[in-house]
C-alpha cells in the first residue's frame, strides 16, 4: 500500500495573503511531495509496506521515521489552518485553554513565544496531555507527539521553507499571521 500525498484542504491561494500560493507550490508541492515519495521508496518490500502512515510514524526509526513523520507533521500542519480561520475557539477547546494559560491572549502569546525561541527547524504544538492539560510543546526536525502520550491538537512549522518565501527570516512575523489562518474546529475535533 503506498503512502498518498494529501491533498490540501484547500485551493494553493486558500490561505493568502498571509501564506502565499507560492510558499504553497514549495511547501506543499516540493517539501511535501518530496517526503512521501521518499518514504514510498525506503517502504518498498520492508515490514512497513503495508501499514498506516501513523503506525509507521510509531514504529520507524531512521530514514524512514523522518519521511515518515514529517509526511504526517505536514498533512496535520495543513490541516491546523483554514482560509475561515482566526478568531477565537468556542466550547470545551475555549474552556481549557482559559483554564491552562489563563487567557486566549496569554495562549498565543505563549506559542509564538516558543516557536520563535525554537532552535533550528521544528514544530510548535499545541498537545493535550494524558491527565486532560493542555501544553505548549517543541519538536525538532521530523520529531512528533504522535510517538509519545500527548495528543497533538494543532501545530505550526517552524522551519524556514514554511516562511522564507512571505516573511525571509521574520518567524515572529509570520506566527502572527498563523493566528488569521488557525482552524480552532480541527484543533478541538483533536481533543480526547
Amino acid at each position: 500500500m503506498a503512502i498518498e500525498l494529501l491533498p490540501l484542504p484547500y485551493d494553493l491561494n486558500g490561505l493568502a495573503p498571509h501564506i502565499s500560493a507560492e510558499t504553497l507550490e514549495y511547501h506543499y508541492g516540493k517539501h511535501h511531495r518530496t517526503y512521501v515519495t521518499n518514504l514510498n521508496t525506503l517502504i518498498a518490500g520492508s515490514e512497513f509496506e503495508h501499514l498506516e502512515l501513523e503506525d509507521i510514524v510509531r514504529r520507524s526509526t531512521g530514514a524512514i521515521f523522518n519521511n515518515a513523520a514529517q509526511a504526517w507533521n505536514h498533512s496535520f500542519y495543513w490541516n491546523s489552518m483554514s482560509p475561515r480561520g482566526g478568531g477565537a475557539p468556542q466550547g470545551l477547546l475555549a474552556d481549557l485553554i482559559v483554564r491552562d494559560f489563563g487567557s486566549l491572549d496569554a495562549f498565543k502569546e505563549a506559542f509564538a513565544a516558543s516557536g520563535t525561541k525554537q532552535f533550528g527547524s521544528g514544530w510548535t504544538w499545541l498537545v493535550q496531555q494524558p491527565d486532560g492539560k493542555l501544553a505548549i510543546v517543541n519538536t525538532a526536525n521530523a520529531d512528533t507527539p504522535l510517538t509519545g502520550a500527548d495528543r497533538p491538537l494543532l501545530v505550526a512549522d517552524v522551519w524556514e521553507h514554511a516562511y522564507y518565501i512571505d516573511y525571509r527570516n521574520a518567524r515572529p512575523a509570520y506566527l502572527q499571521a498563523f493566528w488569521q489562518l488557525v482552524h480552532w474546529e480541527f484543533a478541538a475535533d483533536n481533543l480526547a
